[in-house]
């Protein structure tokens, strides 16, 4: 039960720092309206599909994640 208390405090401290950048890097970068992702907005309708969002969010989250499992070897 020790590595696990471990892994859920690295999730916790991940995802507090996630927040944090979230909730104040939204002033400096606005991550979510990347070029690449398409928006088609007409009179009554507006489609956003981020493409590129989804391609950086993936990344980072495998680097993440291999680092997380690289330091548990």
């Amino acid at each position: 039960m020790n590595d696990f208390g471990k892994v859920l405090i690295t999730v916790g401290i991940i995802f507090v720092v996630v927040g944090i950048v979230w909730q104040f890097g939204g002033r400096f970068v606005s991550f979510g309206r990347l070029p690449g992702d398409i928006v088609v907005e007409k009179e009554n309708f507006k489609f956003y599909f981020p493409v590129v969002t989804s391609i950086v969010l993936s990344i980072v989250l495998s680097l993440v994640l291999w680092v997380i499992s690289s330091l548990r070897n």
